[in-house]
C-alpha cells in the first residue's frame, strides 16, 4: 500500500485547513497577508510562483493576474507572454536545478485534480532515477529545499534576466 508523507501544514491543507480566502492565487496578486507568498517574478499579466508543497525543488506555478478557470479566455497578448515566461522559467530552473526533464502541466476543471480553481501551470523540474529509498520503500517523496530557499535563489536569477533585458 502506497504511504504519503507530507510537512504537517501540507496534511492541514489536504484536510481543508487553508486560509480563509476566495482564492488563493488572486490573493498573492493582492499580497493578502493571509496566504504565503512565495512570488519570485510580476510581470504585465502573469505572476511565478514557487509552490508551497512541491513535488521537486524548483517547482514553480505560473499564473494570471485575472481569476481565470478557463485556458481558452486568455488572450493572444496573454498566451505570447506566457510562453515566453515559460521559456525564461525553463532557463532558469535548468541553470539553477540542473535537472534531466520537466513536467509541464495544468489541471483543468473538478476532474484533474485541481485543489485551486484559478488557471496556473505548475513547471516541475525532473531527474532521472529519482526514486530513492524513501520513495521505494515508504512510497513517499522527500523534498530536500524548503520552498523559501527556492524563492529566495529563483528571485535572484529572474531579477538578473530581467535586469539585464
Amino acid at each position: 500500500m502506497k504511504k504519503n508523507i507530507f510537512v504537517p501544514s501540507k496534511g492541514e491543507y489536504v484536510r481543508g485547513n487553508r486560509p480563509k480566502v476566495r482564492c488563493i492565487l488572486c490573493s498573492i496578486v493582492k499580497a493578502d497577508p493571509k496566504v504565503v507568498n512565495l512570488e519570485v517574478l510580476r510581470s504585465e499579466h502573469f505572476i511565478i510562483a514557487v509552490n508551497l508543497y512541491p513535488y521537486n525543488p524548483g517547482h514553480l506555478i505560473i499564473f494570471p493576474h485575472q481569476h481565470l478557470r478557463d485556458i481558452g479566455k486568455l488572450s493572444l497578448t496573454e498566451v505570447e507572454e506566457l510562453h515566453r515566461l515559460t521559456l525564461i522559467t525553463l532557463k532558469i530552473l535548468k541553470k539553477v536545478y540542473r535537472p534531466h526533464g520537466f513536467n509541464l502541466g495544468y489541471n483543468l476543471g473538478k476532474g484533474s485534480g485541481a485543489s485551486i480553481e484559478h488557471l496556473h501551470l505548475h513547471i516541475v523540474p525532473r531527474y532521472e532515477n529519482e526514486l530513492s529509498f524513501m520513495d521505494i520503500l515508504g512510497g513517499s517523496k522527500v523534498i530536500v529545499e524548503d520552498p523559501i530557499q527556492t524563492m529566495e535563489r529563483l528571485k535572484k536569477e529572474f531579477s538578473k534576466i530581467f535586469l539585464d533585458n
